[in-house]
């Protein structure tokens, strides 16, 4: 093994030699480099060189002190510079969305609850209008003209009526406006009790009959009657309301003009009145839509998208119904007990097939006929135009408004 000890002895030996030369020879370096001649005499050593001597070397030295703890005073300084923030990430779940606001359509029924209000009821139930923005309100009138008198002071949006009564409205100043048809065939009819032996409206001179509408009172019985030389006054007229079928077994009623053709007859049935139903179509009454949507002129442009929403979701209903009409019936009587009756039963299926499955389309030569032929027979004061009359939201141009 090696000697360390001798060895580094004499690597230090070596270093204090070259040191001592260094010495000597560093004034002729510094005199060859600035161009100087050396003195012609020898050099010589001023100086005493003093050798260290290596036979006793210094032991190693320690290890160095470790460092002093923390004194508050050391603490103060290093609070002077503050450590770096050091960003962090915190997993919390997102503030949840709130969904866009509802618009909202209050809907008023120109009647009781009945199957004629098929696709309304079962669209307002199933969810479907909350699905596409819509909150939709449906209200039942306290008497049949409630429903156009609140809809031209704005109280609802839209109203349900009949297309008979949609021109009287219009040719009275009123603001309503057909936006779309529920049932495109009559509803309306004259009942008479069966004994009387009537054989059509030629015989209606000196009976009494009920109505429920205004256009029951100023149209379809002006209409019946005047082709047979007979006056209003010759027949004797009594408001029923809603209540039809009891007024024809409470009050003695010959016969009743009733907008229910379909129903109205099974209940008279059902309560021991045989009866028979002249349809007023029959009778040079233009064909006309037995249930349409009004709205109020002055606010449709605001509320067209909304109500070209429900007319859509309306549509889709009837389809449905139309493909499946015992759950159909099923769901219907679920969301309006009321309906629950075998005289709805029996009727079901004639009702579906009165249902518009194209609401939103517009007939307008029906509509342009039926205006010329109550101004022809002096029903109403003056044509309007079609315009004031109905509208079809999905057609082009029909943005600009009525």
């Amino acid at each position: 093994m090696p000697n360390h000890r001798h060895h580094s002895l004499g690597k230090s030996i070596c270093f204090a030699l070259g040191l001592l030369m260094f010495q000597v020879m560093l004034p002729a370096m510094l005199q060859a480099e600035e161009g100087l001649e050396l003195p012609p005499e020898s050099l010589t050593l001023d100086g005493d060189v003093m050798v260290p001597s290596f036979d006793t070397l210094p032991e190693e030295s320690p290890p160095p002190p470790p460092a002093p703890e923390a004194t508050p005073d050391s603490v103060e300084d290093t609070a002077a510079e503050p450590d770096p923030v050091i960003p962090s990430v915190i997993h919390a779940p997102p503030e949840p969305l709130e969904p866009p606001p509802l618009e909202s359509l209050t809907i008023m029924l120109d009647w009781y609850p009945s199957l004629h209000h098929a696709a309304l009821l079962l669209a307002a139930g199933n969810g479907l209008p909350k699905r596409e923005g819509l909150e939709l309100e449906i209200r039942t009138p306290a008497d049949p003209g409630a429903p156009l008198r609140l809809l031209d002071a704005n109280l609802v949006d839209l109203a349900l009526t009949r297309q008979l009564q949609l021109h009287l409205q219009v040719d009275h100043g009123k603001s309503a406006v057909r936006v779309a048809t529920l049932v495109d065939t009559p509803l309306a009819g004259l009942v008479t009790r069966e004994s009387l032996g009537v054989g059509g409206p030629e015989d209606l001179a000196g009976l009494t009959l009920g109505y429920a509408t205004e256009e029951a009172r100023d149209i379809l019985l002006p209409a019946l009657i005047a082709p047979h030389g007979i006056t209003e006054e010759e027949v004797h007229l009594v408001e029923t309301g809603f209540g039809l079928a009891t007024a024809m077994t409470e009050q003695a009623l010959d016969g009743l003009m009733t907008p229910l053709r379909l129903t109205l007859p099974r209940q008279l049935a059902d309560r021991g009145i045989s009866s028979q139903l002249f349809n007023v179509e029959e009778y040079n009454i233009p064909i006309h839509d037995g249930l349409i949507l009004v709205a109020n002129r002055d606010r449709l442009p605001r509320l067209r998208e909304p109500i070209m929403e429900l007319v859509d979701i309306l549509r889709d209903t009837t389809l449905w119904m139309i493909e499946h009409p015992e759950t159909a019936w099923e769901t219907l009587i679920q969301l309006e007990p009321t309906l629950d009756t075998s005289t709805n039963r029996s009727a079901w299926n004639a009702t579906l097939m009165r249902l518009s499955v194209q609401p939103a389309a517009l007939d307008s030569r029906r509509y342009r006929r039926l205006e010329a032929y109550l101004h022809e027979n002096g029903l109403i004061e003056s044509i309007s135009p079609l315009e004031q009359l109905a509208v079809d939201l999905g057609a082009d141009g029909a943005s600009k408004g009525p």
